[in-house]
């Protein structure tokens, strides 16, 4: 897109989804506490490994409305951005369902 910034063009081409990732994790079909266990599995794993991108995935609201695993596992990862854990965190693209496109800081590079 050449008359326009870049930054401006990603905004325009969408969010970044599945497709970007490294690694997608899969919450659909899990009950909130298989899907809570998981994602603060990933977590603490994370922080002994090397940055990368991860796309959570969760089911839709079901037919006629009901609570979905968005909120309590929205929370969890704010509550890891707020402690570092995360250095990017934003919804996935329509396209894509309902889920996070996350980027796990990684393990803190050691200063020689």
């Amino acid at each position: 897109m050449p008359h326009f910034e870049e930054f401006y063009a990603n905004k325009l081409r969408g969010g970044l989804g599945v497709v970007d990732a490294e690694a997608v994790l899969d919450l659909r079909g899990a009950s909130r506490e298989q899907a809570s266990a998981s994602l603060q599995d990933m977590l603490e794993r994370s922080r002994f490994a090397h940055a990368k991108s991860v796309a959570v995935r969760l089911d839709p609201p079901p037919e006629g409305g009901g609570e979905t695993l968005f909120q309590p596992i929205g929370k969890a990862l704010l509550e890891a951005k707020k402690r570092g854990w995360i250095d990017r965190l934003q919804t996935l693209p329509a396209s894509d369902g309902l889920g996070f496109y996350v980027v796990l800081a990684g393990k803190p590079e050691r200063e020689s």
